[in-house]
């Protein structure tokens, strides 16, 4: 399984290089360095018993003020009374600004899934890949957008993922 998610990994970087590397070049003084973010998102939720944590670190290159391509890795946990899971995997992720309020992306995902349940007493054990493909709008302020995206291979039974329609707050510095 980590040698999938390894040429998995490996496929998106370079998928991302060959695209990078189709762009124009630019004036001597403009390096590859100055057009990139990072960034990504950070989450954590509570009730009476169970805990949920995300952390999804990420870096887009800006080819100019409208579109921007990158990737990004995300890790998961879960933990309630009968239920575990642990997600990980990586993303790729395109970004487009039609006008500076609005933003358009377009993100595929490749999760990873371990899940263990105890019902009655039994450990239910479940390891599974989950492949995702967000469609999204947002509204844009400066390094921070909000908005929703939508699931569009979303599996009830599968997804790590509520409901196919899914809230984000991306940060990019």
């Amino acid at each position: 399984m980590k040698v999938f998610l390894i040429k998995k990994i490996r496929f998106l970087i370079l998928v991302s290089i060959i695209l990078l590397s189709l762009q124009k070049g630019h004036a001597q003084e403009d390096n590859f360095w100055s057009h990139v973010r990072i960034g990504g998102n950070i989450g954590i939720g509570f009730t009476d018993d169970t805990f949920n944590g995300v952390i999804a670190p990420a870096a887009i290159y800006d080819f100019n003020n409208q579109f921007s391509i990158g990737f990004g890795l995300n890790f998961g946990y879960t933990d309630s009374r009968n239920f575990t899971a642990t997600n990980y995997g990586a993303s790729i992720i395109t970004l487009y600004n039609p006008f500076p309020a609005l933003q358009l992306s377009a993100e595929f995902e490749q999760m990873g899934v371990s899940s263990n349940f105890e019902i009655a007493g039994q450990d239910i054990k479940d390891d599974y890949w989950y492949p995702a493909l967000f469609i999204g709008a947002g509204y844009r302020m400066g390094f921070v957008s909000v908005g929703l995206r939508y699931d569009v291979l979303y599996d009830d039974d599968k997804s790590i993922y509520a409901s196919a329609y899914v809230p984000f707050v991306r940060v990019f510095f």
